[in-house]
């Protein structure tokens, strides 16, 4: 084989590895630096929306405390919710569909969004109660924002980058 056919396939191999590198390393830092807000939108992982409330520095802190592990279980259950539909995909794939084991991976991932709505919706009044009466008005304010550009509070997956 010819030498230079050799550089040239050994020079088009590297540009590959190396795009796709790049690219992986991309989407890891995306992903990394952005979580699924539970309205559905994409936030940087620092950022809160109650930050745009007139709060004291205490009950900012207070409220990163109580918000950090709640994003954290969030993200979770939005996991486990994924590795449900993929397997009721899987379920309605089969050649011999099993409809008793498709309805009941339906209301497993029903139960499951129903407890994630209701933990979110804990949250949020838990957040409500530590917050003076222009605060909590602000608050929904602000959260009604949010759900605008949804149209409601969604569970898209916790692993796609910021848009």
């Amino acid at each position: 084989m010819n030498n230079s056919l050799l550089k040239f396939a050994l020079a088009a191999s590297l540009i590959l590895n190396l795009s796709v590198f790049a690219t992986a390393g991309y989407h890891f830092y995306q992903r990394s630096h952005s979580w699924v807000s539970p309205f559905g939108k994409f936030v940087e992982k620092d950022k809160f929306i109650f930050e745009e409330l007139s709060m004291k520095p205490e009950q900012l802190t207070a409220m990163k405390n109580k918000a950090i592990p709640f994003r954290a279980e969030i993200d979770r259950r939005r996991r486990e919710i994924e590795v449900s539909r993929k397997k009721l995909v899987t379920l309605m794939r089969d050649q011999n569909v099993d409809k008793k084991a498709i309805d009941a991976l339906i209301k497993e991932i029903s139960g499951k969004q129903e407890d994630l709505q209701r933990m979110i919706a804990g949250h949020m009044l838990e957040i409500k109660s530590s917050l003076d009466s222009g605060q909590q008005q602000k608050l929904f304010d602000l959260i009604e924002r949010n759900m605008a550009g949804s149209g409601q509070m969604s569970c898209p997956p916790a692993h796609r980058p910021m848009q």
